[in-house]
């Protein structure tokens, strides 16, 4: 049988466990909806946020931005030029405990909750959320908790014009919605990891994005060790 370009990495029975659990628990949730595109799992949940909780978020990334920062460095100056927030994981405990329990990953194996600001005319260049093994941060990365498996976002407003998620290999375009929770696998079900999974946050044109983010390793996340995402 011929490889499948879009899949990097070895088959993992750790991973393809977590792969198995999560998507079974997702599926047999009402409030999250499969999103029907080839070669990618993705969810979407409708009002995962109140209005009252998504305005307590973006002051909170207001209150605290710093440029936003990549694992590894681009030429491209334009790559990712959105502002992060390193989110207070007290005052974000409550939505963390409820995203972990949609997933049913342990608390333990997130990251620490980070909130994303997009002012008019930045952009996040299409990456993939997985690591690559090899590269010289690849032994920090590891000991910090290892690959990233699901990943889970939250829009926290309306874009007045540009800001959506975009899925170039599985065709689909995600428009910012206050309170939506987008969920995505970034594995397939043997736990290699999945190209198709290309994502990127087209440029806003006019207004502002606001979304957090969470991400879930492997192993548990070494919260003592921390490095630019």
């Amino acid at each position: 049988m011929a490889s499948d370009p879009h899949l990097t990495g070895e088959p993992s029975r750790k991973r393809a466990m977590v792969t198995r659990i999560v998507e079974a628990r997702l599926d047999a949730n009402p409030q999250a909806q499969r999103i029907p595109v080839p070669g990618a799992a993705i969810w979407h949940c409708p009002d995962f946020l109140s209005a009252q909780e998504c305005t307590a978020l973006i002051r909170q990334i207001d209150e605290d931005p710093f440029p936003s920062k990549l694992y590894e460095p681009d030429q491209d100056p334009e790559f990712r030029t959105s502002a992060t927030c390193d989110l207070k994981a007290d005052a974000v405990l409550p939505i963390d405990d409820r995203l972990s329990n949609l997933l049913g990953i342990p608390y333990e194996y997130g990251e620490g909750l980070q909130g994303q600001r997009y002012s008019p005319g930045q952009q996040f260049r299409a990456h993939c959320d997985y690591f690559r093994e090899g590269q010289a941060h690849w032994d920090a990365i590891r000991a910090q908790g290892g690959h990233r498996t699901f990943t889970a976002m939250v829009y926290l407003n309306e874009v007045e014009s540009g800001g959506a998620t975009f899925f170039p290999l599985a065709g689909i375009r995600i428009t910012p919605r206050p309170g939506l929770l987008i969920v995505w696998n970034n594995m397939v079900a043997d736990g290699r990891f999945n190209y198709r999974t290309l994502h990127e946050g087209e440029r806003v044109t006019a207004g502002t994005k606001y979304v957090v983010t969470k991400w879930y390793r492997e192993d548990p996340w070494n919260r003592a060790w921390i490095a630019p995402v």
